[in-house]
Protein backbone atom coordinates (compact mmCIF):
# COMPACT_ATOMS: atom_id res chain seq x y z
CA UNK A 1 0.00 0.00 0.00
CA UNK A 2 1.76 3.26 -1.15
CA UNK A 3 1.06 6.67 0.24
CA UNK A 4 1.85 9.90 0.61
CA UNK A 5 3.05 12.77 2.83
CA UNK A 6 -0.31 14.33 3.69
CA UNK A 7 -1.95 11.09 4.09
CA UNK A 8 0.14 10.06 6.98
CA UNK A 9 -2.32 8.58 9.79
CA UNK A 10 -2.28 10.41 13.20
CA UNK A 11 0.62 10.11 15.44
CA UNK A 12 1.49 7.94 16.69
CA UNK A 13 3.23 6.47 14.46
CA UNK A 14 6.84 4.91 13.59
CA UNK A 15 8.36 5.70 10.11
CA UNK A 16 11.33 3.71 8.74
CA UNK A 17 13.47 5.29 6.14
CA UNK A 18 14.84 2.93 3.51
CA UNK A 19 17.50 5.07 2.84
CA UNK A 20 18.92 5.02 5.97
CA UNK A 21 18.52 1.07 6.55
CA UNK A 22 20.93 0.86 2.83
CA UNK A 23 23.42 3.10 4.25
CA UNK A 24 23.41 0.63 7.22
CA UNK A 25 23.90 -2.60 4.90
CA UNK A 26 26.77 -1.30 3.38
CA UNK A 27 28.81 -0.56 6.11
CA UNK A 28 28.12 -3.97 7.05
CA UNK A 29 29.06 -5.38 4.14
CA UNK A 30 32.03 -3.46 3.32
CA UNK A 31 32.80 -4.53 6.98
CA UNK A 32 32.04 -8.18 6.34
CA UNK A 33 33.86 -7.83 2.79
CA UNK A 34 37.38 -6.65 4.51
CA UNK A 35 37.33 -8.87 7.30
CA UNK A 36 36.23 -12.10 6.31
CA UNK A 37 34.01 -12.11 9.00
CA UNK A 38 30.73 -13.73 8.65
CA UNK A 39 27.87 -10.92 9.36
CA UNK A 40 24.12 -12.24 10.56
CA UNK A 41 21.59 -10.90 11.42
CA UNK A 42 19.82 -11.23 15.08
CA UNK A 43 16.02 -10.42 15.00
CA UNK A 44 15.98 -10.20 18.57
CA UNK A 45 16.75 -6.58 17.95
CA UNK A 46 14.12 -6.31 14.72
CA UNK A 47 12.15 -8.56 13.46
CA UNK A 48 10.33 -6.09 10.87
CA UNK A 49 10.52 -8.58 7.99
CA UNK A 50 8.34 -6.34 5.74
CA UNK A 51 11.83 -4.69 5.18
CA UNK A 52 13.77 -7.80 5.05
CA UNK A 53 13.67 -7.42 1.23
CA UNK A 54 15.48 -4.19 1.60
CA UNK A 55 18.47 -6.46 4.22
CA UNK A 56 18.14 -9.67 2.21
CA UNK A 57 19.65 -7.67 -1.09
CA UNK A 58 22.94 -7.68 1.49
CA UNK A 59 22.55 -10.39 4.23
CA UNK A 60 20.40 -13.63 4.27
CA UNK A 61 21.83 -15.69 7.52
CA UNK A 62 20.13 -15.17 10.80
CA UNK A 63 20.49 -16.04 14.29
CA UNK A 64 16.96 -17.56 16.30
CA UNK A 65 16.62 -17.92 19.94
CA UNK A 66 12.95 -19.65 19.69
CA UNK A 67 11.33 -21.33 16.84
CA UNK A 68 9.34 -18.09 15.51
CA UNK A 69 12.54 -16.29 14.85
CA UNK A 70 13.73 -19.43 13.15
CA UNK A 71 10.43 -19.69 10.92
CA UNK A 72 10.38 -15.92 10.09
CA UNK A 73 13.64 -16.23 8.75
CA UNK A 74 12.97 -19.44 6.68
CA UNK A 75 9.95 -17.30 5.30
CA UNK A 76 11.09 -14.00 4.46
CA UNK A 77 15.30 -13.86 4.81
CA UNK A 78 16.86 -16.91 4.18
CA UNK A 79 17.72 -20.49 5.04
CA UNK A 80 20.78 -20.16 6.44
CA UNK A 81 19.84 -19.79 10.25
CA UNK A 82 22.23 -20.44 13.27
CA UNK A 83 20.47 -21.08 16.63
CA UNK A 84 20.97 -20.38 20.39
CA UNK A 85 18.71 -20.92 22.67
CA UNK A 86 18.81 -21.16 26.52
CA UNK A 87 17.11 -24.29 26.87
CA UNK A 88 15.67 -26.52 24.31
CA UNK A 89 12.90 -29.00 24.77
CA UNK A 90 11.93 -32.57 23.05
CA UNK A 91 9.00 -30.85 21.31
CA UNK A 92 10.66 -28.52 19.83
CA UNK A 93 14.17 -29.42 19.20
CA UNK A 94 13.17 -31.73 16.19
CA UNK A 95 11.86 -28.25 14.61
CA UNK A 96 15.27 -26.37 15.23
CA UNK A 97 16.74 -29.83 13.52
CA UNK A 98 14.85 -28.81 10.50
CA UNK A 99 15.18 -25.22 9.82
CA UNK A 100 18.67 -24.64 11.23
CA UNK A 101 22.04 -24.86 9.62
CA UNK A 102 24.04 -24.24 13.18
CA UNK A 103 22.50 -24.69 16.82
CA UNK A 104 24.41 -23.66 19.41
CA UNK A 105 23.75 -24.85 23.20
CA UNK A 106 24.19 -23.29 26.61
CA UNK A 107 25.41 -26.09 29.04
CA UNK A 108 27.24 -29.55 28.35
CA UNK A 109 24.27 -31.01 29.70
CA UNK A 110 22.17 -29.62 27.06
CA UNK A 111 24.59 -30.96 24.22
CA UNK A 112 24.77 -34.12 25.48
CA UNK A 113 20.93 -34.81 25.82
CA UNK A 114 20.41 -33.51 22.67
CA UNK A 115 23.84 -34.18 20.23
CA UNK A 116 22.40 -37.50 19.74
CA UNK A 117 19.98 -36.33 17.59
CA UNK A 118 22.01 -34.33 15.41
CA UNK A 119 24.14 -37.39 15.02
CA UNK A 120 21.23 -39.05 13.73
CA UNK A 121 19.38 -36.60 11.70
CA UNK A 122 22.67 -35.81 9.75
CA UNK A 123 23.29 -39.31 8.74
CA UNK A 124 19.63 -39.58 7.61
CA UNK A 125 19.98 -36.44 5.36
CA UNK A 126 23.70 -37.24 4.33
CA UNK A 127 22.59 -37.75 0.75
CA UNK A 128 20.92 -34.50 0.54
CA UNK A 129 24.05 -32.31 1.31
CA UNK A 130 22.16 -31.09 4.83
CA UNK A 131 23.81 -31.14 7.75
CA UNK A 132 23.37 -29.30 11.67
CA UNK A 133 26.80 -28.10 12.88
CA UNK A 134 26.57 -28.15 17.09
CA UNK A 135 28.35 -25.68 18.87
CA UNK A 136 28.42 -24.98 22.96
CA UNK A 137 28.52 -21.42 24.06
CA UNK A 138 31.28 -20.41 26.65
CA UNK A 139 31.51 -17.43 28.74
CA UNK A 140 34.83 -15.62 29.02
CA UNK A 141 33.52 -13.59 32.21
CA UNK A 142 34.80 -10.08 30.55
CA UNK A 143 32.48 -7.65 31.83
CA UNK A 144 32.32 -4.60 29.42
CA UNK A 145 28.78 -3.68 29.61
CA UNK A 146 27.98 -1.08 32.06
CA UNK A 147 24.16 -1.69 32.29
CA UNK A 148 23.59 -5.39 34.40
CA UNK A 149 20.68 -5.95 32.74
CA UNK A 150 22.19 -6.59 29.27
CA UNK A 151 25.68 -7.82 30.81
CA UNK A 152 26.04 -11.92 30.58
CA UNK A 153 29.31 -12.08 31.88
CA UNK A 154 28.27 -11.37 35.53
CA UNK A 155 29.12 -13.42 38.10
CA UNK A 156 26.37 -15.71 38.38
CA UNK A 157 25.10 -15.43 35.12
CA UNK A 158 23.14 -18.42 33.38
CA UNK A 159 24.87 -17.98 30.07
CA UNK A 160 27.52 -20.57 28.79
CA UNK A 161 30.09 -22.80 30.15
CA UNK A 162 33.01 -21.10 32.30
CA UNK A 163 36.51 -22.35 31.45
CA UNK A 164 36.98 -24.21 34.47
CA UNK A 165 33.94 -26.86 34.10
CA UNK A 166 35.33 -27.23 30.31
CA UNK A 167 38.81 -28.37 30.52
CA UNK A 168 38.20 -30.70 27.25
CA UNK A 169 35.92 -30.11 24.07
CA UNK A 170 32.79 -32.89 24.33
CA UNK A 171 32.95 -35.10 21.28
CA UNK A 172 31.14 -33.33 18.24
CA UNK A 173 31.63 -30.29 18.98
CA UNK A 174 32.24 -28.04 15.67
CA UNK A 175 32.00 -24.26 16.95
CA UNK A 176 32.02 -22.12 19.98
CA UNK A 177 30.25 -19.17 20.49
CA UNK A 178 30.28 -16.03 23.26
CA UNK A 179 28.31 -13.29 23.53
CA UNK A 180 29.53 -10.48 26.20
CA UNK A 181 28.78 -7.05 23.87
CA UNK A 182 26.34 -4.61 24.01
CA UNK A 183 25.85 -1.43 21.69
CA UNK A 184 29.89 -1.94 21.81
CA UNK A 185 33.42 -0.90 20.05
CA UNK A 186 35.97 -3.09 18.25
CA UNK A 187 38.23 -2.34 21.51
CA UNK A 188 35.64 -3.73 23.52
CA UNK A 189 35.73 -6.81 21.23
CA UNK A 190 39.83 -7.04 21.67
CA UNK A 191 39.51 -6.80 25.41
CA UNK A 192 36.79 -9.90 25.55
CA UNK A 193 38.72 -12.04 22.90
CA UNK A 194 41.95 -11.37 24.89
CA UNK A 195 40.23 -12.96 27.68
CA UNK A 196 38.63 -15.52 25.79
CA UNK A 197 41.61 -16.70 24.48
CA UNK A 198 43.54 -16.73 27.93
CA UNK A 199 40.83 -19.16 28.81
CA UNK A 200 39.47 -21.47 25.78
CA UNK A 201 42.44 -20.51 23.21
CA UNK A 202 43.34 -24.40 23.72
CA UNK A 203 40.23 -25.48 22.15
CA UNK A 204 40.30 -22.93 19.53
CA UNK A 205 42.16 -24.64 17.05
CA UNK A 206 39.86 -27.94 17.34
CA UNK A 207 36.94 -26.80 16.33
CA UNK A 208 35.67 -24.91 13.34
CA UNK A 209 33.92 -21.56 13.48
CA UNK A 210 33.88 -19.02 16.33
CA UNK A 211 31.02 -16.78 16.76
CA UNK A 212 31.40 -14.05 18.59
CA UNK A 213 27.41 -12.89 19.14
CA UNK A 214 25.94 -9.72 19.11
CA UNK A 215 26.49 -6.21 20.52
CA UNK A 216 29.03 -4.95 17.45
CA UNK A 217 27.52 -1.76 16.72
CA UNK A 218 29.40 -1.34 13.46
CA UNK A 219 27.17 1.28 12.00
CA UNK A 220 27.45 4.04 14.86
CA UNK A 221 29.27 7.23 13.40
CA UNK A 222 31.85 6.28 15.82
CA UNK A 223 32.94 2.77 15.47
CA UNK A 224 36.82 1.90 14.31
CA UNK A 225 35.85 -0.80 11.22
CA UNK A 226 39.40 -0.47 10.26
CA UNK A 227 40.52 -1.69 13.88
CA UNK A 228 37.75 -4.59 13.82
CA UNK A 229 39.44 -5.63 10.84
CA UNK A 230 42.52 -5.87 12.08
CA UNK A 231 41.63 -7.43 15.19
CA UNK A 232 39.80 -10.52 13.51
CA UNK A 233 42.32 -10.65 10.95
CA UNK A 234 45.08 -10.91 13.68
CA UNK A 235 42.84 -13.64 15.53
CA UNK A 236 42.48 -15.74 11.90
CA UNK A 237 46.05 -15.90 11.72
CA UNK A 238 46.58 -17.23 15.09
CA UNK A 239 43.64 -19.82 14.21
CA UNK A 240 43.39 -20.10 10.28
CA UNK A 241 40.92 -23.06 10.70
CA UNK A 242 38.06 -20.97 12.61
CA UNK A 243 35.28 -19.42 10.32
CA UNK A 244 34.60 -16.17 12.29
CA UNK A 245 31.04 -14.91 12.60
CA UNK A 246 29.46 -12.42 14.46
CA UNK A 247 25.03 -11.23 14.87
CA UNK A 248 24.56 -8.12 15.08
CA UNK A 249 21.14 -6.82 16.54
CA UNK A 250 21.23 -3.09 16.82
CA UNK A 251 23.49 -2.72 14.12
CA UNK A 252 21.31 -3.47 10.87
CA UNK A 253 18.70 -0.66 12.23
CA UNK A 254 20.60 1.92 14.24
CA UNK A 255 19.03 4.61 13.38
CA UNK A 256 17.28 3.96 10.90
CA UNK A 257 13.90 5.03 11.78
CA UNK A 258 11.63 7.42 14.19
CA UNK A 259 8.17 7.61 16.31
CA UNK A 260 6.10 10.69 15.76
CA UNK A 261 4.13 11.77 18.59
CA UNK A 262 1.99 14.56 19.60
CA UNK A 263 1.50 16.35 22.78
CA UNK A 264 -2.23 16.03 24.30
CA UNK A 265 -1.76 17.47 27.80
CA UNK A 266 1.02 19.69 29.77
CA UNK A 267 0.89 19.03 33.52
CA UNK A 268 2.80 19.87 36.37
CA UNK A 269 3.49 18.69 40.19
CA UNK A 270 6.49 20.12 42.49
CA UNK A 271 7.14 22.27 39.73
CA UNK A 272 8.13 19.74 37.40
CA UNK A 273 6.57 19.73 33.87
CA UNK A 274 5.35 17.12 32.19
CA UNK A 275 4.05 16.35 28.61
CA UNK A 276 1.99 13.64 27.84
CA UNK A 277 2.42 12.59 24.90
CA UNK A 278 -0.48 9.96 22.14
CA UNK A 279 2.45 7.02 22.93
CA UNK A 280 3.95 4.88 26.00
CA UNK A 281 7.50 4.68 27.39
CA UNK A 282 6.32 1.22 28.86
CA UNK A 283 4.17 -0.15 26.20
CA UNK A 284 6.22 0.90 22.81
CA UNK A 285 9.45 2.00 23.97
CA UNK A 286 9.91 -0.06 26.99
CA UNK A 287 13.92 0.30 26.84
CA UNK A 288 13.96 3.60 28.24
CA UNK A 289 12.59 1.91 31.20
CA UNK A 290 14.73 -0.65 31.34
CA UNK A 291 18.20 0.42 30.45
CA UNK A 292 17.29 2.96 31.24
CA UNK A 293 18.07 5.75 28.49
CA UNK A 294 16.46 8.76 27.15
CA UNK A 295 15.99 9.29 23.35
CA UNK A 296 17.17 12.49 21.58
CA UNK A 297 14.31 14.31 20.24
CA UNK A 298 14.42 16.43 16.95
CA UNK A 299 12.53 18.95 18.37
CA UNK A 300 14.25 19.84 21.59
CA UNK A 301 17.54 21.51 21.98
CA UNK A 302 20.60 18.88 22.08
CA UNK A 303 21.68 18.28 25.61
CA UNK A 304 25.34 19.37 24.82
CA UNK A 305 23.97 22.73 24.21
CA UNK A 306 24.80 26.09 26.65
CA UNK A 307 21.55 26.92 28.22
CA UNK A 308 19.89 29.55 26.98
CA UNK A 309 17.01 32.52 27.90
CA UNK A 310 13.56 31.57 27.52
CA UNK A 311 13.95 27.54 27.22
CA UNK A 312 11.13 25.51 28.53
CA UNK A 313 11.98 21.99 30.78
CA UNK A 314 9.69 19.12 30.63
CA UNK A 315 9.90 15.16 31.18
CA UNK A 316 8.01 13.60 28.71
CA UNK A 317 5.11 10.91 29.82
CA UNK A 318 3.52 8.05 28.24
CA UNK A 319 -0.13 7.36 27.94
CA UNK A 320 -0.70 4.46 29.92
CA UNK A 321 -1.78 4.74 33.95
CA UNK A 322 1.70 3.31 34.72
CA UNK A 323 3.41 5.57 37.36
CA UNK A 324 6.48 5.05 35.92
CA UNK A 325 5.74 5.47 32.57
CA UNK A 326 7.99 8.62 32.31
CA UNK A 327 11.14 9.88 31.21
CA UNK A 328 12.98 13.53 30.87
CA UNK A 329 13.95 16.00 30.72
CA UNK A 330 14.56 17.83 27.76
CA UNK A 331 15.03 21.62 27.16
CA UNK A 332 12.55 23.24 24.49
CA UNK A 333 12.96 26.60 22.95
CA UNK A 334 9.44 27.45 23.32
CA UNK A 335 7.09 26.33 26.02
CA UNK A 336 4.96 22.96 24.81
CA UNK A 337 1.12 23.03 24.49
CA UNK A 338 -1.08 20.53 23.10
CA UNK A 339 -1.19 19.41 19.57
CA UNK A 340 3.26 20.12 19.12
CA UNK A 341 4.74 17.11 17.25
CA UNK A 342 7.93 15.50 18.97
CA UNK A 343 9.87 12.73 16.67
CA UNK A 344 11.54 10.39 19.29
CA UNK A 345 14.88 9.39 17.63
CA UNK A 346 16.36 5.81 16.53
CA UNK A 347 13.14 3.84 17.28
CA UNK A 348 13.96 0.85 15.09
CA UNK A 349 15.92 -1.01 16.99
CA UNK A 350 14.90 -2.81 20.01
CA UNK A 351 11.01 -1.13 19.86
CA UNK A 352 8.73 -3.08 17.69
CA UNK A 353 10.02 -6.36 18.70
CA UNK A 354 9.02 -5.20 22.19
CA UNK A 355 6.18 -3.48 22.64
CA UNK A 356 3.44 -4.71 24.55
CA UNK A 357 -0.62 -4.07 24.72
CA UNK A 358 -1.00 -3.15 28.79
CA UNK A 359 -3.50 -1.05 28.97
CA UNK A 360 -5.06 -2.43 25.60
CA UNK A 361 -2.66 0.90 24.56
CA UNK A 362 -3.15 0.75 20.95
CA UNK A 363 -0.17 0.54 19.09
CA UNK A 364 1.78 3.27 16.84
CA UNK A 365 0.96 2.49 13.16
CA UNK A 366 4.22 1.24 10.87
CA UNK A 367 5.53 2.85 7.70
CA UNK A 368 8.30 2.99 5.72
CA UNK A 369 9.49 5.92 3.51
CA UNK A 370 11.55 4.81 0.60
CA UNK A 371 14.16 6.12 -1.33
CA UNK A 372 11.89 8.41 -3.70
CA UNK A 373 10.07 9.60 -0.85
CA UNK A 374 7.09 7.61 -1.30
CA UNK A 375 5.61 6.12 1.89
CA UNK A 376 4.26 2.52 2.09
CA UNK A 377 2.51 1.87 4.93
CA UNK A 378 3.32 -1.84 6.40
CA UNK A 379 1.47 -2.33 9.26
CA UNK A 380 -1.93 -0.39 11.34
CA UNK A 381 -3.23 -1.45 14.45
CA UNK A 382 -6.49 -2.63 15.28
CA UNK A 383 -8.80 -3.29 18.17
CA UNK A 384 -8.73 -6.93 16.89
CA UNK A 385 -4.89 -7.36 17.22
CA UNK A 386 -5.45 -6.54 21.34
CA UNK A 387 -8.61 -8.63 20.97
CA UNK A 388 -6.60 -11.82 19.89
CA UNK A 389 -3.92 -12.00 21.41
CA UNK A 390 -5.88 -13.64 24.42
CA UNK A 391 -7.92 -15.57 21.84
Amino acid sequence: MKDTTENLPVTPYYIVEESRLRRNMRKLKDAETRSGVKIIMAFKANALWKTFPIISEYFTASTASSLNEMQLSLDYLGHDVHAYCPVYTEHTFPRFLEGCSHITFNSVAQYEKFYPAICRWNEEHAAEGRRVSAGLRVNPHCSVIETDIYNPCLPGSRFGVDAADLTDLPSGVEGLHFHALCESSSYDLEKVLNALEEQFGHLLDRVKWLNMGGGHLITRVDYDVDHFVEVTRRLKERHPNLELIIEPGSAFTWQTGDLVTTVLDVVENAGIRTAIIDASFACHMPDCLEMPYKPRIAEAIDDEAPAGDGESVYQLGGNSCLSGDYVGTWRFAAPLKAGDRLTLLDMNHYTTVKTNMFNGIQHPSIWLRHEDGALELLRRFTYEDYRDRMD
